[in-house]
């Protein structure tokens, strides 16, 4: 009986620790897969491959991270993505690069990447991170500020074509359906009327 409850356990935290198993680009079936983005190929490793003879300059990027984002937002932060869906060259290959641009003040919110770690420089300005080179595990809860009184930006690449982002506070507040009040009012210890108003802030995902 022992045994069989020991079993039981040990099944039972494998499949809690399947998603987490998972959750991670899959090794490369072959030296290299360009995606065709429209393809409607069957694909167990990523987007379906582009024919061979056609997959020379994908690899070539005339390189939009060389240009500023526009930080008029919100968050007064701008973040341009380099992964499979704009450079289809890094399909399987576990790779992908974002700039990120922040006017004075700016910040990029609290955000998980659930597929891929983390590790950037910060080129220009002063941003309040763990360094001017940093490495962010993946799944880790990160954010970035800038606390300089001109513009900032850094540059970061993840072990993923496609490592996800997840927004804390749109997570919390904006998602739909919505987290009940009463949950958040006791996860996060205020009154009803403050998490109304937080949601209000984030009613239809902005």
């Amino acid at each position: 009986m022992g045994y069989s409850k020991n079993l039981g356990a040990g099944l039972f935290a494998m499949l809690l620790l399947a998603p987490a198993v998972l959750a991670s680009d899959p090794d490369p079936l072959q030296d290299f897969c360009v995606a065709d983005l429209n393809g409607k190929a069957v694909s167990v490793n990523g987007h379906p491959c582009k024919p061979l003879l056609e997959a020379g300059v994908d690899f070539l990027f005339s390189s939009k991270l060389a240009k500023a984002g526009n930080t008029s937002t919100p968050n007064g932060s701008a973040v341009t993505e380099l992964d499979v869906a704009e450079w289809p060259g890094t399909n399987t290959l576990g790779v992908s690069m974002n700039r990120v641009d922040f006017a004075p003040g700016g910040t990029n919110p609290p955000h998980i990447h659930p597929r891929g770690t983390e590790i950037g420089m910060v080129m220009k300005g002063e941003l309040l991170v763990a360094g001017e080179t940093f490495l962010i595990p993946r799944g880790l809860m990160h954010f970035q500020f800038n606390v300089g009184k001109t513009d900032a930006y850094m540059v970061v690449s993840f072990n993923s074509q496609n490592p996800g982002i997840v927004f804390v506070p749109l997570t919390l507040f904006g998602s739909n359906p919505p987290i009940p009040t009463p949950v958040l009012t006791k996860a996060l210890r205020v009154e009803a009327g403050v998490v109304e108003l937080l949601k209000s802030k984030f009613a239809g995902g902005s």
